[in-house]
């Protein structure tokens, strides 16, 4: 984080009268929110990098955009058009995953330094509306949306495994084109049936619709409906908003848009699979969480606010020597005065909100997934492809290695193990790695080509979106902001 903020700064230094970085908020921590603006146009873009923890990419492509803006003015003085570029969104938790930001590039290293605040600490989202916004970081992004009323918002996302894809609020005709061409010309796979668009309707290879706001509980918020977030927000304005996903370890198979030979046999096998990991995970954490100290957790199966204030607290795992593969040295006893066989980690309860979420959402989705559940009162699954059965796969596999490596750093944090639960948890990430890297494929994609790939897809969107002004007739969806929303935990 303190690299990025320095490049953006030395950038304003050699170009003064062309780009300016200003503080539009600050956040839970203190962290100043840096807006670096290239240009002098009237109309405005807004690209938002960081908004999640655990996907650093965005930051390295702003300052890529930054840098082309400069070198060509047609981007700019010959658009009418500045450039507004929100150097990470969430800076707190982003600098929560530099364990593993400086290499080696490994699946065991990124899940045991792995972070991702709860879902209800995700500064996109809007579960009370924008008027209950209660994160500093989220009133921070609301207020320069209202302030610049952009023709388009890009929000900079990374896939930690499988391909890229793009979501938009509304149409822009030709992007699919484009992000086939960008893809094939720097390798990197399109995900053609992504997890997180399971229902949403396609409007091209790799390029999806995000549905507009409605009633949903959490686990409808990830598969199925949009919530209520910052990407939809400035639509009034006639804001499109586009998502753009740039995955750091690809997987060929998220590409195939075949039919499959057996999709039930696909179907059983994942959800049977997260049916068993997740039993593993809820029994590790009943071992570790009597010992916990400091949590301020809440019951488990709950949405917990816990962490929305305060200021969190280093891992105390960061300032130990690491090995190659990622692993903080190994616990030592717990320090001389603290009660015997406890876990003291300051900021426990950010970690555990997260293994919450994971934990509850993981039965229901795998009973949505097996065709043997009768699921007639849930939404049914679409026509499967062999993409969308691949992405299940690896979604159900992530939110397995994602509970494992925060667990991994609860223990490790506290520097004890009186649960013995240590040597467990490195064995399925183990695992579980192994499955990401020779069961699916999975190969890294080198930070140069995640970077190009998200620069390119944003001037693709730009030149788009900006030859194309809204549709009036907001999402073609009849009903839409006709009903008060029921924000989704209240539900």
């Amino acid at each position: 984080m303190d690299e990025l903020g320095a490049q953006a700064a030395a950038l304003v230094a050699r170009r003064p009268r062309d780009a300016r970085l200003r503080r539009v908020g600050t956040s839970r921590a203190g962290t100043p929110l840096w807006l670096l603006s290239v240009g002098h146009g009237s109309r405005h873009a807004l690209v938002v990098a960081g908004p999640h923890a655990n996907e650093p990419v965005g930051g390295a492509t702003v300052l890529r955009l930054a840098e082309r803006v400069l070198a060509d003015p047609r981007l700019s003085e010959g658009a009418d058009v500045t450039w507004n570029l929100l150097l990470s969104l969430d800076p707190d938790g982003s600098r929560r995953n530099e364990g593993w930001l400086s290499g080696p590039y490994s699946l065991g290293r990124y899940f045991r330094n792995f972070f991702r605040p709860g879902f209800l600490e995700q500064p996109e989202w809007l579960p009370d509306g924008a008027a209950g916004a209660r994160l500093p970081e989220t009133r921070a992004l609301l207020e320069v949306q209202d302030e610049l009323r952009p023709f388009l918002q890009c929000s900079l996302h990374g896939v930690d495994v499988g391909g890229g894809f793009v979501e938009l609020t509304r149409d822009l005709p030709g992007l699919a084109q484009r992000v086939a061409h960008t893809a094939a010309r720097l390798g990197i796979p399109r995900e053609l049936g992504p997890y997180d668009t399971l229902y949403w309707p396609s409007i091209g290879p790799a390029v999806y619709r995000i549905p507009p706001p409605r009633r949903g509980d959490l686990a409808a918020a990830i598969t199925e409906a949009a919530v209520e977030s910052t990407w939809f927000h400035p639509y009034r304005h006639g804001t499109v908003t586009a998502v753009v996903e740039a995955p750091m370890w690809g997987v060929a198979d998220v590409e195939d848009g075949t039919p499959p030979a057996d999709p039930d046999a696909v179907l059983r096998t994942v959800s049977h699979t997260l049916r068993h990991d997740t039993r593993i995970l809820e029994q590790l954490l009943a071992r570790i969480r009597p010992f916990v100290q400091g949590a301020g957790a809440t019951e488990p199966g709950t949405l917990s606010r816990a962490g929305v204030t305060g200021t969190p607290t280093a891992d105390a795992a960061d300032s130990r020597p690491r090995h190659d593969t990622g692993r903080p040295a190994p616990a030592t006893a717990a320090t001389p005065g603290l009660l015997p066989r406890s876990l003291l980690a300051p900021d426990a309860a950010r970690l555990l909100a997260p293994v919450d979420d994971y934990l509850l959402v993981c039965p229901g989705l795998a009973d949505a997934w097996d065709p043997d559940v009768d699921t007639s009162a849930a939404r049914p699954l679409p026509p499967l492809n062999t993409a969308h059965l691949a992405a299940l796969r690896i979604a159900g596999r992530r939110l397995a290695l994602r509970t494992a490596g925060l667990l991994y750093q609860l223990v490790v944090a506290s520097g004890s193990d009186p649960a013995g639960a240590l040597p467990e948890l490195d064995r399925l990430i183990d695992e579980w790695c192994a499955d990401y890297r020779d069961g699916f494929g999975a190969r890294w994609i080198s930070v140069a080509r995640q970077v190009e790939y998200q620069s390119r897809v944003v001037l693709s969107a730009f030149e788009l979106a900006r030859r194309n002004p809204p549709v009036r007739s907001r999402t073609g969806e009849p009903g839409w902001g006709t009903e008060a929303t029921v924000p989704m935990h209240l539900e």
